[in-house]
């Protein structure tokens, strides 16, 4: 340069590529995560393979998970498509919770589905035998129906959010007076609003392989409500899940949806024997559909 002194050498500093030890240092971190996320992925399947009480919780884990996710996505649906909480927002909780049973290999072999078309509210009965059992609900659910379910669930994260928007109508067990009073008011709710109302008259969770007795409250709010009551029959889980034996897999469940009871003859005197006989005849079912031989039950099977 012109006027520089010529023994004056200028160095312009520049960014050198990674040295073979940083290079090297940065090659085996991104294989160190890489070995990470590999040992993330399959330890859960390893273990899936050796250890059924594994396979079983793991695969309960991602089903809760699963549901709190799909909740979660159809919450905004509800909200955008209906506003608030309705009977209407069940169509899209169904849609969702629809596929779920492609992720846990289920399938549905539905009878009677015509049952359904009744002009006007009704009481709907299903045995009651697992979480499984949101699946089959969902399955089969027809428009304008709501559940009964207990209090608990609304504080279900985004499960009680939704069960919430669909307009499940929930009841305090542990307090027999306000589930009485709620009963009331749902059935006149079923005939202004003309719902259909679902109940699990076991009350509680069966995956025993039979049906538990029958409490009476869904047989005394379709009294109430002067409505007809829809007996639907599962068959049993056991031969895919059982929790007993930690058992979690694919499998088939037969649904039959029986004609209505006609209760117009019904008077307040006779709810033990509609309960009873609603009992034997689902149970009867229920054996039928899980391809086991049927034993009955003599002794009174209803309970408050």
């Amino acid at each position: 340069m012109p006027g520089a002194h010529p023994d004056l050498h200028l160095t312009v500093p520049t960014l050198a590529p990674c040295t073979p030890f940083l290079g090297g240092l940065c090659l085996r971190m991104d294989l160190w995560w890489v070995f990470l996320y590999t040992v993330v992925l399959l330890v859960p399947f390893l273990l899936m393979q050796i250890s059924s009480t594994f396979k079983f919780h793991f695969k309960i884990f991602s089903y809760c998970i699963l549901c709190l996710i799909l909740s979660a996505m159809a919450v905004p649906v509800c909200l955008l498509k209906n506003g608030g909480r309705t009977v209407d927002n069940m169509r899209v909780i169904r849609a969702f919770v629809r596929t779920m049973k492609y992720v846990f290999g289920v399938r549905f072999e539905v009878k009677g589905l015509k049952n359904f078309q009744i002009d006007g509210p009704c009481v709907i009965i299903s045995n009651h035998q697992s979480i499984l059992d949101m699946m089959g609900l969902m399955e089969i659910l027809p428009d304008r129906c709501v559940q009964i379910a207990k209090r608990e669930l609304i504080f279900a994260g985004s499960v009680g959010l939704i069960t919430y928007l669909g307009g499940v109508i929930y009841i305090n067990r542990k307090r027999t007076r306000d589930a009485k009073s709620v009963m009331a008011g749902v059935a006149q709710a079923m005939i202004d609003d003309n719902l259909k109302v679902w109940v699990y008259p076991e009350g509680t969770r069966n995956n025993s392989g039979d049906l538990l007795p029958f409490k009476k409250g869904a047989f005394h709010l379709a009294l109430q409500a002067k409505v007809p009551i829809v007996p639907v029959v599962y068959s049993s889980f056991t031969s895919f899940y059982d929790s007993k034996k930690s058992l979690f897999t694919g499998g088939k469940i037969k649904v039959e949806i029986l004609p209505k009871i006609d209760i117009s003859g019904v008077k307040e005197e006779d709810i033990s024997d509609l309960t009873e006989r609603c009992f034997h005849e689902m149970r009867q079912v229920y054996f039928r559909l899980s391809g086991k031989p049927y034993t009955p039950i003599k002794q009174s099977t209803s309970s408050q």
